[in-house]
């Protein structure tokens, strides 16, 4: 069973409303909203960390090589356009 404490805090309109706005965007409640980003912030949310995400990403760059994405397009006028412009 989880357990939890009623806690009150004091926001200032435009806190109230971001936190109202992004709540709703992700579909959760203001109150788990609020305790995601604190346990992202003091680090308590089983495993999140900052350090760790952020090594990810910058690891990630430069894997997926252009050559590697298909659109199934083939060259058109703009893309000849382009070409031409980007070898003067």
């Amino acid at each position: 069973m989880w357990c939890m404490k009623r806690t009150n805090i004091y926001l200032g309109d435009v806190q109230s409303t971001a936190l109202d706005q992004v709540a709703h965007a992700q579909g959760i409640s203001r109150a788990e909203l609020i305790r995601q980003l604190i346990d992202r912030s003091i680090g308590t949310s089983g495993g999140a960390d900052l350090d760790a995400d952020l090594a990810a990403i910058r690891e990630s760059f430069g894997v997926l090589h252009e050559e590697d994405i298909s659109f199934g397009r083939g060259p058109d006028e703009r893309s000849r356009h382009l070409d031409r412009v980007a070898s003067q």
